[in-house]
């Protein structure tokens, strides 16, 4: 049900009705003066439509003269809509032109894909997956190293290799599937994620109150940012969309009706397409569950959640079939390799500290560590307060990111649009008849005090795991000692290595510039794994066959990493002092 204070204003708005089932559907929008803060959605939404359409302009007035017409015309409906929103005087005039921004928005979405649509190193996976799924060979545990290699990214591994496997649910490469017959490269993979993605624009746009439709617009089409990733081919935009309609209205799940069944299957869906609606479901669930036993008793709300686990689990395992009979093994593995290849630490969280600010740490294992307490930890605290947490329920399982080993952004900015649908659908005055366990001690007066010191005392646990994750000296300590050069580049590097560590490591070396981590060097002469407390000499080779050297401010570093356990060992070079080296 919505509050005054997320829908419309009162003068603009009529009694709720009454759905069969039993429902409170969301108020009309009626004729009157739209509020003023409608219009100011609406012409931020439109704003929005402003960024990177230059120089998607640019491109196409270079390349295809038809599209950058098109743009041109969504110029004029920017500017047009931009200036009516300020002076309509009717609540529906002003709904029309939000329909109007949004098809200007998935007009602009379409051109950038025809403009840019080859795709990732995801899109890419997703397309050769593809490919073998319809000549019936298996999917799962093969390298596909040939499609990486010419611009497409590359994901290393504290093995000192790179994962060439794909590693998702199958869903988004079944959909690929059928496009491929019109188009055998990754462009197939990024139609899936750029379609549903306006799909899902559409779908929020359209379960949202009229007034705050815009929103749907900005968070989804606007900003050049999930449209951007929908041209990579991420898998996870094709989940966020599923998870659209899932989370719209969310408290109301579990009233009974069709609509249950809708939530459950998109939210099976969204699983088989992508890992991240996993941290999701437990805090919806959970959410769910306090809900319909506040109204309805312990007994009827665990039946009401089971029916809806049921359902997503039904339609999850419905779109994994063929591959659970036909690979069971290399699929369980495939769809959990986010978790277990060890891939190189990366991301714009609290691993930057081992990453950038320190010479590295010989305990990085603590920060994946540090990521379970804090999703556990988050967990409890979201059940335990779920009155005061529920309308974050959106939001709290991306945090545990913050903390891991990879902790790229993209994690948070692909999820934003189901922030702002919980934020319109699901108020917290939702959840004032919520179900909070209350042991004891949360009781009275003195509950009061003791829960802060309660949320204190679950979420110290991953706070103490990422202090000894960063804490952690870096076990290698390295000195280039030798080059070899030629025309301006390295072609060898010769670095004397420490073991200062208790254990025997097998290093793997890489020469980075800037942020992340580049391609791994070669060893020409070296030992395989060096004993505790040991030295020796590695002689290092560039991939490529040459390094060249960046101009002067650029900080260049030579890293060592291992796998077993996972270390991070750095030491800053000086390009001057690179250009003076000898062999």
């Amino acid at each position: 049900m919505y509050s005054a204070e997320t829908g419309p204003s009162p003068t603009a708005r009529q009694a709720p009705s009454e759905e069969p089932s039993g429902r409170t559907s969301a108020p009309r929008y009626e004729e009157g003066t739209p509020t003023q803060w409608h219009r100011v959605l609406t012409l931020l939404a439109d704003i929005g439509l402003f960024v990177g359409t230059r120089s998607l302009w640019v491109q196409a007035a270079s390349h295809r003269l038809p599209v950058a017409a098109v743009v041109s015309l969504c110029y004029a409906s920017i500017l047009v809509t931009g200036a009516l929103t300020l002076v309509v005087r009717q609540s529906r005039a002003l709904a029309r032109l939000d329909l109007v921004v949004l098809l200007t928005a998935a007009t602009l979405a379409v051109c950038g894909w025809v403009m840019n649509h080859g795709g990732s190193d995801e899109a890419v996976l997703t397309t050769q997956a593809a490919h073998e799924f319809l000549a019936g060979h298996q999917v799962y545990g093969r390298p596909w190293p040939w499609p990486f290699g010419h611009g497409v990214a590359l994901t290393p591994t504290m093995t000192g290799g790179y994962d060439y496997t794909y590693g998702y649910p199958p869903l988004c490469l079944m959909l690929t599937a059928p496009l491929l017959r019109a188009d055998h490269g990754a462009a197939a993979a990024t139609l899936v994620s750029t379609g549903a993605l306006l799909v899902g624009a559409i779908v929020m746009w359209r379960l949202l109150p009229v007034p705050w439709r815009s929103a749907a617009t900005l968070v989804c089409l606007g900003l050049n940012l999930l449209p951007a990733y929908g041209r990579l081919g991420y898998p996870a935009v094709v989940a966020c969309a599923l998870l659209v309609p899932v989370v719209v209205g969310w408290p109301r799940t579990g009233g009974g009706g069709r609509g249950d069944w809708v939530r459950a299957a998109c939210l099976g869906a969204a699983c088989a397409a992508q890992q991240l609606p996993w941290f999701l479901a437990p805090f919806l669930l959970a959410g769910v569950y306090a809900l319909r036993r506040g109204e309805l008793g312990p007994r009827a709300a665990a039946i009401t959640v089971g029916r809806i686990a049921a359902g997503a689990v039904t339609a999850w395992l419905l779109i994994n079939a063929y591959f659970i009979v036909s690979e069971p093994r290399a699929w369980l593995s495939g769809v959990a390799l986010p978790l277990t290849q060890q891939a190189d630490i990366h991301g714009q969280g609290l691993v930057g500290i081992s990453l950038y600010l320190t010479d590295g740490s010989g305990r990085l294992a603590w920060y994946a560590h540090a990521s379970l307490l804090l999703a556990s930890g988050l967990l409890v605290l979201f059940v335990l307060l779920v009155r005061r947490l529920g309308p974050a329920a959106t939001v709290l399982p991306w945090c545990a990111f913050y903390v891991a080993t990879r902790s790229q952004d993209g994690y948070y900015l692909m999820m934003t649009p189901l922030w702002t649908a919980a934020a319109v659908t699901a108020p917290w005055q939702s959840f004032t008849t919520a179900w909070q366990p209350r042991p004891a001690v949360l009781r009275g007066r003195t509950g009061r005090r003791a829960r802060p010191v309660a949320a204190v005392l679950l979420l110290a646990p991953a706070a103490v795991a990422v202090a000894i994750a960063a804490t952690g000296s870096p076990p290698l300590r390295m000195s280039v000692v030798g080059a070899r050069r030629a025309a301006g580049a390295l072609t060898a590097l010769t670095v004397r290595v420490t073991n200062e560590g208790g254990a025997a490591l097998r290093p793997h070396f890489t020469l980075t510039k800037g942020q992340g981590m580049s391609r791994y060097w070669g060893v020409e002469a070296g030992p395989a794994v060096l004993r505790a407390h040991g030295t020796a000499r590695y002689e290092l080779l560039p991939p490529g066959g040459r390094f060249v050297l960046p101009g002067p401010g650029v900080r260049v570093r030579v890293r060592a990493v291992s796998a077993a356990p996972m270390t991070l060992s750095s030491t800053d070079v000086q390009v001057p002092d690179l250009r003076r080296l000898r062999p």
